[in-house]
């Protein structure tokens, strides 16, 4: 069955099938071109992996759109997609699907906020060795070892999230509402291949494994760094804020205009080509530069009482924030 709303014709879904081939090829070069054909011949073949590196939040942005159902109007097409360029990019599309709508469902609440701790309940020294593991590698990390869980016996996986999970937390929300049997069955093919393609990389590159480990450890940290730029210090509570970020046009563009994040919040309905027309025809303006903002995230958790606490309003729903 086809997919079709107001923004299917809105969709430069032929540029972004594009994208996603040239993706998946530039991983392939990463995973399989490079060990066996390129490195033999001169180690120095190791340097192309520096602009794949730069390459590496595109990639995300674009897996982003498939989450939405924004890379295709074609509900099929854009599942299938999803799944392909997450099992490449090192994580059950599942996974990086649920995650992602709780954040906009959660978005800037203490349940969800990356940075935000409770003075009453912990302290900035506590709240400090979680946070930066989060941003400096974690996140994706946990994506990547996500669908270890889901290889054991569908008895003793129901009791172990249900004993290791409470019901009001985020991974405790992520967790049950992966308990069905579509949904197990999914994680354990996707994860299937994840570790097959990563493990068959790994034996590519045999004694150039360094350079496999340097290229990993390197989208590991922009992922995880980059994820929460756009909502570090920001209002509490406000589950649609989310700050525009400054960038040159052409990083904004290669970007897929992620840095537009508080449009995209506003409406998460609107394709990743036309965010900048929407930025100028409601006059917003920049919430600071994107690369200041990252870096300002090194000054570590925040105590909720350090951030305004908005409040929304009563014909607002959490429910339609996605």
């Amino acid at each position: 069955m086809e997919k079709k709303d107001d923004h299917s014709l809105a969709l430069p879904y032929k540029l972004n099938v594009t994208l996603a081939a040239g993706h998946i090829l530039i991983n392939l070069y990463q995973f399989f071109i490079l060990p066996l054909y390129f490195l033999p011949r001169s180690p120095w073949w190791a340097l192309t992996l520096a602009p794949v590196a730069a390459l590496n939040n595109p990639f995300w942005s674009l897996i982003h759109e498939a989450i939405h159902d924004m890379l295709h109007p074609s509900s099929r097409i854009n599942a299938a997609t999803g799944r392909v360029l997450s099992i490449f990019f090192g994580s059950p599309f599942r996974v990086l699907r649920f995650s992602h709508l709780m954040h906009h469902k959660f978005n800037r609440t203490p349940l969800e906020g990356t940075e935000l701790y409770d003075p009453e309940r912990s302290s900035r020294f506590r709240a400090a060795p979680g946070y930066y593991f989060q941003i400096l590698g974690g996140l994706y990390l946990l994506e990547f070892v996500s669908p270890l869980p889901f290889f054991l016996p569908l008895n003793r996986l129901r009791a172990w999230v249900q004993r290791s999970f409470k019901s009001d937390t985020l991974r405790g929300i992520l967790f049950k509402s992966l308990m069905s049997d579509e949904a197990i069955r999914e994680m354990r093919t996707d994860g299937l291949a994840v570790f097959a393609l990563f493990g068959l990389s790994a034996l590519c590159y045999g004694q150039y494994w360094e350079f496999l480990a340097a290229s990993l450890g390197v989208r590991a940290f922009l992922i995880s760094f980059l994820d929460n730029v756009y909502h570090y210090r920001t209002p509490v509570n406000d589950i649609f804020y989310a700050g525009n970020l400054r960038l040159s046009r052409p990083l904004s563009t290669m970007l897929l205009h992620f840095n537009l994040h508080g449009i995209h919040h506003r409406n998460p309905a609107i394709p990743w080509s036309i965010l900048p027309q929407v930025f100028g025809a409601e006059r917003r303006k920049f919430d600071g530069n994107y690369f200041t903002a990252a870096a300002r995230q090194l000054w570590g958790p925040v105590p909720l009482s350090e951030l305004p606490h908005w409040r929304p309003a009563m014909d607002r729903r959490i429910s339609g924030s996605f």
